[in-house]
């Protein structure tokens, strides 16, 4: 008897496994479905798309901090109206830090398969919370400090793009996608130039100020929801989604993200940055795209469509574009 129930609950318990994760599956497409909805109506109000951050020429000049991400500039949009009046859009947010927003926890901004869902803390004290949802940025170049341009995706530095530049359509173009907090990265390097790379390994060896560790709560990408640098709030299509980053330091592998330089944080150098979409959904990523809709992406998409996706006009996937928000 004991060995017939022995193989029941072992029969029972993936069942139960699967019926739960596509529970959190359909929690998790619902999250970014209301993400696509505030989008919708941020620019039904302003007439264009959230930036990513904002800032100025002087304030490059002196490498302030990254202001308000396009998370916080949505929190009206998300019944978080009284989260929002507490945040001044024109003072960076590490200034801000003794209202307590900015471990703020937002729980449309959190998969429910993600396992670090907690906010970091300083000093023994809440410092700031993660997210599982990034915006798109393009596909490799980031942010042009000198020309003011930030790069071929939905958002960015400065951004205010509208419905109107989307020329691709806003059926065929990424808007958002899954992400995993504490993610391991490199950042600030040498000049890695323009063109696009292809391989996944490029980055092995590469010297760069390491945000690495065995303690994946050291791993700090994806955990500063207010911060608008690609590393935190946003993601590109340089890899398809899942793709391992490997990179090698003291005898341990990381999987990585990757940030040529921190936006904001130079009047001169192009930022470039290859930060992967990731879930903890086996095999796939949801993605909302421009029109509101929701989609699964295997990690198995072509390459191309995937870069394709990630521009608002995959003719030029390099094009620089304008903005102006503030």
């Amino acid at each position: 008897m004991i060995a017939v129930i022995a193989v029941l609950v072992s029969l029972l318990l993936p069942a139960i496994q699967n019926a739960r994760e596509a529970a959190r599956r359909t929690s998790c497409r619902n999250n970014l479905r209301q993400i696509g909805l505030a989008l919708h109506n941020y620019a039904d109000v302003h007439r264009y798309f959230p930036p990513a951050f904002c800032v100025s020429r002087e304030e490059l000049q002196t490498e302030t901090g990254a202001s308000w991400s396009v998370h916080a500039r949505l929190l009206p949009y998300l019944e978080q109206a009284a989260a929002y009046e507490m945040i001044d859009l024109d003072v960076d947010w590490h200034d801000q830090v003794d209202t307590e927003i900015s471990f703020l926890k937002v729980p449309v901004y959190l998969c429910p398969s993600e396992p670090a869902d907690h906010h970091r803390t300083r000093d023994g004290r809440p410092y700031v919370s993660p997210v599982s949802y990034a915006f798109n940025m393009g596909t490799w170049r980031v942010f042009d400090p000198v020309r003011q341009q930030h790069g071929s995706g939905l958002f960015g530095v400065n951004g205010s793009l509208s419905f109107a530049s989307i020329a691709d359509g806003s059926s065929n173009t990424l808007a958002a996608s899954e992400v995993r907090t504490y993610q391991s990265y490199i950042r600030n390097t040498a000049d890695p130039g323009s063109t696009v790379p292809d391989q996944a390994d490029v980055f092995v060896g590469v010297a760069a100020d390491l945000k690495l560790s065995t303690d994946p709560n050291r791993n700090t990408g994806h955990t500063v929801w207010p911060d608008g640098r690609v590393h935190h709030t946003g993601f590109t299509t340089t890899f398809t989604p899942m793709t391992r980053v490997p990179y090698y330091h003291e005898g341990q592998e990381y999987d990585i993200d990757y940030t040529s330089r921190q936006e904001g944080k130079s009047d001169s150098q192009i930022t470039y940055a290859a930060v992967t979409s990731r879930s903890y959904h086996p095999g796939s990523v949801h993605s909302l795209l421009a029109d509101g809709s929701v989609r699964t992406v295997a990690r198995e998409i072509a390459l191309p469509v995937w870069r394709a996706m990630g521009t608002v006009a995959s003719g030029d996937q390099q094009t620089l574009l304008t903005g102006g928000a503030r």
